[in-house]
């Protein structure tokens, strides 16, 4: 999609611009402070209720409520030629930026085996010269599996296993496939997709849309992704059921001790139509894709001790060049993530950490 024009407001309304960028940001913060509880009725979807239906009643004290297991990674990002006529932002500009980050899984569960878990995730926080920064949170996923909080809500409800079987409800997840029939493509995907046999050679998704500014001021609307230089791998089987819990841990290790990790961010724009406020809705594979730079990783730690442990990878913080979008998606996850944020920072101060059982290849991490 061509660059979205200046406003056209005419000469006697010059705060036309204004008054629409003013309208924008109020409409984010409303969002935020609704999901967060902080305005509506009582009875509605929180953050705080939603880490709790996370939690489960059984939170893990010190860890991630989501995403629990994971290990901190650090490099640095060089932006592509091309990248300055799409953003202004600095990262784009400057020759080099230090990356820290954090590769993990899926679930809530910070000593859970990792060659079974099917959801992999990247989170990054990139910092340039002149104290900006953007904090990504990306997953393997190539799109959500539903378009609001309300539906991530309903899902997380119909997933949790029944105590006589251990496995989700039929009749409630046909419940919630019949009320987000959306979701029905992301169950499509979890089935049929190879598993991945890295971090290292997954591809990770930022599925919300953002809009990205350019030095003249012109916006487009775009998604991106991380795409690795390295061969994909498909995970055997076996190896799935059999390996050691930190399996995704040791293979970084020996991989890193080669060499540098690459992934290419990779820029997908939006055309007319293309829906910019639902990541469960997959833009089409024609549209227009620019290689805006390279992600290189040189070493990780243990998130116990690591840098990446006391960050909050909220993907609301953005740079200038760097503009959120209206999905709500975004608004709910800033919210839940600070919540969470918040509940593990106290446990860590008071020493509440959750240890695992003595179980052999688990190490105790955060």
């Amino acid at each position: 999609m061509p660059p979205l024009p200046d406003d056209p407001s005419p000469p006697s309304r010059p705060w036309g611009p204004w008054a629409a960028i003013a309208g924008l940001v109020l409409g984010l913060s409303l969002a935020f402070a609704w999901v967060a509880g902080w305005i509506g009725p009582a009875a509605r979807l929180t953050a705080p209720r939603l880490v709790d239906d996370i939690e489960n009643g059984k939170p893990f004290p010190g860890f991630r409520r989501a995403h629990s297991r994971g290990v901190c990674v650090a490099g640095y990002f060089e932006p592509s030629a091309e990248a300055a006529t799409l953003s202004r932002a600095r990262v784009f500009r400057q020759p080099r930026t230090p990356v820290q980050g954090r590769l993990s899984i899926g679930g809530g569960d910070p000593f859970g085996a990792e060659a079974q878990a099917r959801v992999r995730s990247l989170a990054l926080s990139l910092r340039t010269d002149d104290g900006q920064e953007w904090r990504m949170a990306m997953n393997s996923f190539p799109f959500f599996a539903v378009a609001t909080p309300a539906g991530f809500h309903a899902q997380l409800l119909a997933s949790r296993p029944d105590p006589a079987t251990g496995k989700p409800d039929p009749a409630k997840m046909a419940a919630f496939l019949e009320r987000y029939p959306e979701a029905a493509r992301f169950q499509a995907w979890a089935k049929s997709a190879p598993w991945s046999s890295s971090w290292a050679n997954t591809e990770y998704n930022g599925v919300n849309a953002f809009r990205f500014i350019d030095a003249q001021g012109r916006s487009r609307f775009v998604r991106w992704s991380m795409q690795p230089q390295a061969a994909f791998e498909a995970l055997a089987t076996t190896t799935r059921q059999d390996a050691e819990a930190d399996y995704l841990q040791r293979e970084l290790a020996q991989r890193l001790a080669q060499g540098p990790l690459r992934w290419d961010l990779v820029v997908t724009e939006a055309a007319a139509g293309d829906p910019v406020d639902d990541p469960s809705q997959p833009w089409p594979a024609s549209r227009p894709t620019h290689v805006a730079g390279t992600l290189v990783l040189e070493r990780s730690e243990p998130q116990a001790t690591g840098a990446c442990r006391d960050v909050n990878y909220d993907p609301t913080v953005v740079p200038d060049g760097v503009a959120l979008s209206d999905d709500p998606i975004l608004a709910a996850r800033a919210a839940a993530y600070s919540i969470s944020f918040n509940r593990r920072e106290r446990e860590t101060a008071r020493g509440d950490i959750a240890r695992p059982a003595p179980t052999h290849g688990t190490e105790a991490t955060r």
